[in-house]
């Protein structure tokens, strides 16, 4: 993840504070909307590193053919986690 989780921590508090002040959302359990808050972004967050765990997966299951074929790994692995990226329609 691109951001330490005290960071997105800190994020989630803020968002859900100013949430609250912009009368957007009415609660009365502010913790608990800053935890969703903060599952939310940390699984948003976490996405390009879930893909690029996939996108190894799938080189490592093709290494042998790569290896004698000559395929170079870093343009193979831009080119699977862009057909990834499209798959799970993301943005990164």
């Amino acid at each position: 993840m691109l951001f330490s989780k005290e960071y997105v921590g800190y994020l989630a508090r803020e968002v859900t504070k100013k949430l609250i002040a912009a009368k957007m959302i009415e609660t009365t359990a502010v913790p608990a909307v800053t935890e969703r808050v903060n599952a939310a972004l940390v699984d948003e967050l976490s996405l390009e590193d879930r893909i690029n765990d996939e996108v190894r997966v799938i080189l490592e299951a093709y290494s042998e053919e790569m290896r004698k074929t000559g395929a170079n790994y870093q343009e193979m692995f831009r080119k699977v986690k862009t057909e990834l990226v499209r798959k799970y329609k993301a943005v990164l």
